[in-house]
């Protein structure tokens, strides 16, 4: 069994589809009733006995700096990628962090802390079985292992969501391959978790944390943004 040692958010895209608040203010920042969606993670990896974290910051960087004033071994990780490459520039920069890591976005509500939890026996992301999906992230297993992903969905598998784990021979080789693909490749426009599933598919054995419906809610809209907390329906006016 392994054990999570560090974590690293990723909190350096642009969030436009929760436009127009994210003009001003990073979406990990935006609050949910009153608590930062970051700081809200960073508090549920501390319940987990998760301390060493890592946050990857490059829009409106400037706004993260309290963060390492406020909480003890927490250090910002400056994206210089982020306005003209994917997010495989974020995990790059955070590359020489990937021993027994736990890497998740900084614009989720997790409203199940045991979903964050240090324990794990194989690399992989936490996911929900959907009997059929679309426009998503799904990943089919054989014996426990993942044999395959789809980008758009389908029927019959495991909905892919922005936590991870990586053990420490993974981790090892997720630095490489992220080099190779972003150095010496130059493939910039991909997003980091192409590299293990699509690009190197049969050099790590993956595996997936179970989770249920509603243990982590992605915030895709303004108006989602809304309808968790109405206290935006007046926001701007």
């Amino acid at each position: 069994m392994c054990q999570v040692e560090r974590a690293i958010i990723m909190a350096a895209g642009k969030g436009t589809r929760m436009r127009p608040i994210t003009n001003s203010i990073p979406k990990p920042l935006v609050k949910i009733h009153d608590i930062p969606m970051i700081e809200g993670i960073i508090n549920q990896l501390h319940q987990q006995g998760i301390f060493e974290i890592y946050v990857v910051v490059g829009y409106l960087k400037e706004q993260f700096n309290y963060l390492e004033d406020k909480y003890e071994n927490l250090h910002l990780i400056d994206n210089p990628y982020y306005d003209t490459c994917n997010n495989i520039s974020s995990l790059y920069v955070a590359r020489n962090h990937l021993k027994n890591v736990i890497i998740l976005d900084g614009d989720q509500i997790i409203n199940n802390t045991q979903i964050l939890s240090k324990e794990f026996k194989y690399s992989g992301y936490n996911c929900i079985y959907k009997q059929e999906i679309h426009n998503e992230w799904m990943l089919k297993l054989e014996n426990g292992f993942v044999t395959s992903c789809s980008r758009t969905g389908g029927q019959d598998g495991w909905q892919l969501y922005s936590v991870s784990r990586w053990n420490e021979e993974d981790g090892k080789k997720l630095k490489k391959h992220l080099e190779i693909e972003f150095e010496e490749k130059k493939n910039t426009d991909i997003y980091w978790d192409d590299v293990a599933l699509f690009c190197y598919p049969n050099e790590y054995q993956l595996s997936i944390k179970e989770m249920h419906e509603g243990d982590i809610l992605e915030i895709d809209s303004f108006d989602e943004l809304c309808s968790i907390d109405e206290t935006y329906l007046n926001w701007g006016k």
